[in-house]
Order: structure tokens, then sequence, then C-alpha cells
């Protein structure tokens, strides 16, 4: 499958913002992990604003940022959301709820408790009528959206702006699901190449057992290790190098049980 990348957003810890992290993905710069700070989306209108959880908060900033590199209007744009766990705040507040003598689960808590929540909140906030999807795939969440999405892509000719987002839960849930840090990541992926675009993915699902990328850097490493959105990080690397006038690249990704995420990543032309 190929897509043309016209966009990209992203924000973690020492990384906030793609045109702000791209030396650093490049390794021309050192990375420094710095806390990723959140804020309620500007495009939310108030009352979505105050009930935004850190999870749409979080979603809607990487793809906020991706749309509008791409020049492109969100509402126009169909998309693939990608989580390994929802919104961790939320569902704690849950759990220790449904431990007391009332057990009455506040509305809105179940509201943001829902795994298609952010694609709720993008929708009203970009007005968007164009199909959606919200999937989870554990540690493989970012892979798959990737692969969902360079299908629709591919099959359907559809623009599509992938959406992946991962944040850490409290205690006492963190022992038994460690996740490290805030990640999030956002592709605006096309059928065809426009004068917008920044590169060329040709993606291949593969049986063999090619050796999966990694990150030189070890902080960058650890975070691709510890969050499952992380494991888009040799692929943003390569293609900040590849932006910045580099040689193609083939980034590996790992799709258990078995499988490969073959990634060719080129100039667009």
């Amino acid at each position: 499958m190929r897509a043309y990348v016209e966009g990209i957003g992203l924000l973690g810890p020492g990384l906030p913002g793609w045109a702000e992290s791209r030396a650093i993905l490049a390794g021309d710069s050192p990375y420094v992990a710095t806390p990723a700070v959140l804020t309620a989306s500007p495009l939310l209108p108030p009352a979505e604003r105050r009930r935004s959880v850190p999870t749409v908060k979080l979603a809607m900033a990487v793809g906020a940022e991706a749309l509008e590199q791409a020049g492109r209007d969100p509402a126009t744009v169909a998309t693939v959301f990608t989580s390994s766990s929802g919104d961790p705040d939320t569902l704690h507040q849950i759990l220790e709820t449904l431990a007391t003598e009332e057990r009455d689960i506040s509305p809105t808590r179940f509201h943001n408790s829902v795994h298609n929540a952010p694609a709720g909140y993008w929708s009203i906030a970009t007005r968007c009528r164009e199909p959606s999807t919200s999937l989870s795939a554990h540690d493989e969440s970012f892979q798959t959206g990737l692969l969902e999405a360079a299908a629709e892509v591919s099959a359907d000719g559809w623009t599509v702006g992938l959406i992946a987002y991962d944040l850490p839960y409290p205690e006492p849930l963190n022992k038994v699901r460690p996740i490290a840090g805030i990640f999030g990541t956002a592709l605006v992926l096309t059928p065809q190449p426009t004068d917008r675009c920044l590169a060329r993915l040709d993606i291949d699902l593969s049986r063999r057992d090619e050796p999966v990328s990694r990150m030189a850097e070890v902080g960058l490493e650890a975070l691709r290790t510890g969050n499952p959105t992380g494991r888009a990080l040799p692929l943003l690397a390569a293609l900040a190098r590849v932006v910045a006038g580099g040689a193609p690249e083939t980034v590996v990704l790992d799709l258990p049980p078995g499988s490969r995420l073959v990634v060719r990543v080129g100039a667009p032309c």
C-alpha cells in the first residue's frame, strides 16, 4: 500500500511538536525528557472544553497540528483514532466509585470512558462528518492504526488523519499496566501526492522476522518500548531525516503474532 504524508503532529516528553522535534528525532540535537504539557483544545466549545479529559486533550493537540500543517479543513478528512487503553484517569475514577457503597457513576465520567470519546470531541470541534474508526490493539495499537489508515487511503481513496495517543495509568493500575509518559502522534495520509506532501510511505505486511527498528538514543528507546504509541518513533525519526533531504529509509514495526509492518520512507516524488 502507498500513502503520502501531508502533515505530522507530535507531543510527548521533550517532544513539544513536530517542527520543534525534527532535529531531535533526526539525531542532530540532544534529547531531554521534559514533561509534556496538555491543554484543552481551543477548537472545542467552552462546555466540551471543560469536560475534556487528558486523552482528549492529547488527541486533539496532535490531530490539530497535523491537519494545520497539511493545510486541510478537518471537516473534510476521514479519521482513524487508535489507543491501547482509552482514558486511564477516567477508568481509575470509575473503578474507585464502584468500590464505594454509593456506586453512582457520574454521567460525565461514563461519557468520557468510552473508547471513541476523542473521536466524538473531534467531530464536535471540527464539524467533521467523514468516516471515523476508533480501534485498540494493546501494544500494537499504533501499528494497527497505521495499517487501517493506509488501507482506507489505498482502497477507498480517502485522505485520512491517523491520530494515536497513550497516557499512563494512576496507581494502582500502573503496577499491572505500566505506560511510560504521555505520547501522541498524528499523520495526515493522502492517496495522491500534492504540493504539500512531505514524504511517501510504501507499506507491506510481512511474515518474515526482519529486525524491529529501534531508537539509538536511550531516552527515546525507553519511550518507544514503554508507551504503545511510542512504537511510532522509528517511523517519525525516518520521516525527520527524509524530510530534511536524507536518503530513503526502511522501518520495521512489530505486529505480533508473527508479523511485521515494513515501511519504506522516501521523498514524495
